[in-house]
């Protein structure tokens, strides 16, 4: 029998990843929900408006203090999808960065398709927070 590769369950995947932010954040690290809500929110809307490349780039350089977590839980949903891209070599700027110019939009399909994920993360992580500031 021929068996097709499996395609994952994208919104598993995003709800999974988007609760390891929260989750990451509030109980790991100790930051404030409100706090979580705001740096997921400020990045969804710079992946929406443009791009992942600028996305990433925000985090990595904007949100040192807690970025990371965000950026590393994308890097996993990314790994995740089924496309071969893997992870990055490194953990530095220039090494996600590069991953992100040479494997996620060097195709435009699978790209556009990281992108629409990657936004169902962030919308999941964001009210993940906005009901972890609710207790």
């Amino acid at each position: 029998m021929n068996r097709q590769k499996e395609i994952p369950n994208l919104d598993r995947l995003a709800a999974r990843h988007g609760q390891a932010i929260v989750k990451d954040l509030v109980d790991t690290k100790k930051v404030k929900p409100n706090d979580v809500d705001n740096i997921v929110t400020k990045a969804l809307g710079i992946l929406q408006e443009n791009g992942i490349y600028a996305c990433f780039l925000y985090l990595l350089a904007k949100e040192k203090k807690n970025g990371d977590i965000v950026v590393d839980k994308m890097l996993d949903l990314l790994e995740e999808l089924g496309f071969g891209w893997g992870k990055p070599s490194g953990d530095k700027l220039d090494d996600v960065l590069s991953y992100i110019t040479d494997k996620v939009t060097k195709e435009l399909e699978p790209m556009l398709l990281a992108k629409e994920t990657l936004e169902k993360m962030l919308i999941y992580a964001r009210y993940g927070a906005k009901a972890r500031a609710r207790e």
